[in-house]
């Protein structure tokens, strides 16, 4: 199987040269208006055939890798690395993208996946798509150069030869791994990563062919969505993972890993509000541009840290030369980007000027400036320790509190934006609105303000004034004024629907959504971001308590009380266990019984803590097993009360919601209307029921 693996990505990377090479010829013949002895159109088609057979000879490669895996092919140096033979068949899954090498190939897989679904819709605009499909073949080569060349994923071990003694068992999947999220985080991290290079393609095709309007945003505004949406859902989910395996009690630690998944989602956040602008105005078409090349080429940089080795990260691969692969291709993709850019500007001139600033043009704008500046400060907090090693000869981390005083106030201010953007009409607006429209959120606003005040939510704690305090004050504050102007935008258009139709206002809720799903998606989605802003803000009131706890010991926190009434162990082929079981007390009731654990796992032995969590909504109860004091022989048992946490994720799936909704086609008023009418039952007066 590795030989067949291997002689997969060989034809595949032929493929995808001949893809990149006919791709190229048949589209600069058309551009000069020169024929050949092969007509441009049937080369271009040619490619495009290439292209698809590129990811069928991809997938051969991916499913040799996953064969391998489950049939416990220990002569492939990766199989032995991430595998073994008790590991269970959902995480030999997770072994494709457990390592540096097999994680390239399903990023070559996924580009494939995406570009196959391309060039299967090429007849939408032949020629815009012959463009984007070349360009995603360049890109599909760089990555299957590394897998043929720098980082084999069916690379046997050295000296091995056919018959041939291999070891009996493999080295284990990473712990940190063998949790159940991890099998669909990877993946879905990817999907977004490797999906940014389609609007990426398209922006930089339109701009080479001169493509005129912009009907290359219509075309690529569903690509850009899902992706994001794909992205959202891998950076939560890794936070879940990171919250609930670690067992440091939170979920968010600025890892320079973290980060390199967060910068490309701020940016394409900014494109997909920014493209609005240029779609109903005609403005920031150069804006648009850098922002997409930008997202693209930080989901380059994301890949390298991951894989280089430059920073340290419980995410990050081990030291590995293939940086210098991408470097080179960054720098390559950059000038090529620079080149077209200032061949074509003159295409990009801007059909209207900023008319006002206040209006709802500034704050997109304004909107697009926080999200960079705030991408631009995680940049920099990243790349810090390599150019203070370059610079100074020794690595300068840069930790939490310094991405939290700068970053949080940045976030504050994006959220105040969030909810200014829906109160502002297009162009320009007067006094009079402003005030009528702001009346409810300002009111909203120091509502919160007293009403947590009074609860003693206040920026003082033990005498002393508290950042972390006063931001969460400010970040309730802020989510409440926001909720308050966009239930206003709801309830306003769907009053004035109820009065057109007669339905009642929630009937009327869903009318208005249907009419604009693209507009009230999008608020769904800020709904959901004000609820995740919530559950963050929670974190600044979080409590633990650490202690060694004997058998029938106690330990207090917040309103509980844990009574440790046993220890247990179990196994099975993978792992060895231990549990603490610890009865929660209310009061003078018990309320339930909580089993942390801690695992050594065989194949690796390294031991691995799985964290017990109790959420109800107000907080989350978390408990770490951290094994024994090595003095004592006592077990230590760490325990947090982290408000709030539970909000994160009940945001994330509005978020999820709210995107699937803005991708629903809209209907035109007369259809949604006639749509409710069907669901609405009808009544036979000869039978005095209803009728479905």
């Amino acid at each position: 199987m590795a030989t067949f693996g291997s002689l997969s990505l060989l034809v595949a990377l032929v493929l995808a040269f001949y893809n990149l090479a006919a791709g190229t010829i048949a589209l600069r013949m058309l551009a000069v208006g020169r024929a050949g002895p092969v007509s441009p159109e049937r080369l271009a088609d040619t490619a495009r055939r290439a292209g698809i057979a590129c990811f069928v000879a991809t997938t051969g490669a991916a499913f040799a890798l996953v064969w391998s895996v489950f049939t416990n092919d220990f002569s492939i140096t990766y199989i032995l690395e991430h595998s073994n033979r008790a590991l269970p068949a959902a995480y030999k899954f997770a072994a494709l993208w457990s390592g540096q090498e097999g994680s390239l190939l399903l990023w070559a897989w996924l580009l494939g996946g995406y570009a196959f679904v391309l060039r299967l819709t090429h007849k939408t605009d032949v020629k815009l798509y012959a463009y984007a499909g070349t360009i995603l073949a360049a890109i599909q080569a760089f990555f299957l150069l590394i897998l043929n060349f720098a980082a084999p994923p069916f690379a046997l071990l050295p000296g091995y030869v056919a018959g041939a003694t291999i070891p009996a068992d493999g080295n284990g999947l990473n712990p940190l791994l063998q949790y159940p999220e991890m099998v669909i985080h990877p993946p879905l991290l990817y999907l977004g990563y490797v999906g940014f290079s389609v609007p990426f393609a398209f922006a930089l095709g339109a701009l080479m062919m001169r493509y005129p309007g912009e009907r290359w945003i219509k075309i690529t505004r569903v690509w850009t969505m899902v992706t994001w949406l794909f992205l959202t859902l891998g950076i939560f989910l890794g936070m879940h993972w990171a919250y609930a395996v670690l067992g440091w009690g939170g979920y968010w630690g600025w890892d320079p890993v973290e980060n390199a998944s967060f910068m490309p989602w701020l940016t394409g956040t900014a494109f997909l509000h920014s493209v609005m602008m240029q779609e109903k105005r005609g403005m920031m078409k150069s804006w648009n541009i850098w922002l997409i090349f930008s997202t693209f080429l930080l989901t380059m940089l994301g890949t390298l840290l991951t894989r280089a080795g430059l920073v340290s990260s419980v995410h990050a691969f081990a030291q590995s030369s293939i940086g210098n692969w991408f470097v080179t291709f960054m720098v390559l993709t950059l000038a090529v980007c620079i080149f077209t850019y200032i061949l074509r500007r003159d295409h990009l001139k801007s059909e209207h000027s900023l008319e006002s600033l206040v209006c709802r043009e500034s704050s997109f704008l304004f909107n697009n400036l926080v999200l960079l500046v705030a991408c631009f400060v995680i940049l920099w907090g990243t790349l810090f320790p390599i150019l203070s090693e370059y610079v100074e000869g020794s690595k300068v981390t840069v930790g939490a509190p310094w991405y939290n005083a700068v970053a949080v106030p940045i976030g504050l201010f994006l959220l105040f934006l969030t909810g200014v953007g829906p109160l502002l009409p297009w162009r320009s607006t007067s006094l009079r609105s402003i005030r009528r429209n702001f009346v409810l959120p300002v009111l909203a606003l120091w509502t919160t303000v007293i009403v947590c005040l009074a609860l003693g939510i206040t920026p003082w704690t033990q005498g002393a004034f508290s950042a972390g305090h006063f931001y969460a004050l400010v970040a309730f504050a802020l989510s409440a004024a926001v909720f308050t102007a966009i239930l206003g935008e709801f309830f306003s258009g769907s009053r004035v629907i109820s009065r057109q139709t007669g339905r009642n206002l929630l009937t009327s809720v869903y009318l208005l959504t249907r009419r604009n799903s693209r507009r009230y998606g999008g608020y769904l989605v800020h709904i959901g971001v004000v609820i995740v802003v919530v559950g963050l803000a929670g974190s600044a009131f979080n409590r633990s308590q650490e202690q060694e706890m004997a058998l029938h010991d106690s330990l207090s926190i917040g309103p509980y009380t844990l009574r440790c009434v046993g220890f247990t162990q179990d196994s099975n082929p993978n792992y060895d266990s231990e549990f603490a079981l610890l009865d929660v007390w209310r009061g003078n009731h018990k309320l339930f019984q909580i089993t942390p654990e801690r695992r050594v796992y065989l194949a690796s032995q390294q031991p691995q803590t799985m964290v017990a969590i109790h959420s109800v909504p107000g907080w989350d109860l978390y408990v770490v097993y951290e094994g024994s004091n090595p003095s004592t022989g006592q077990p230590i048992i760490k325990a947090f009360l982290n408000p709030l946490v539970g909000w994160i994720w009940l945001g994330v799936v509005l978020m999820a919601f709210g995107t699937v909704v803005a991708l629903t086609p809209s209907l035109s008023p007369a259809t949604a209307a006639l749509r409710i009418q069907a669901r609405s039952p009808s009544v036979d007066p000869a039978l005095g029921g209803s009728l479905s």
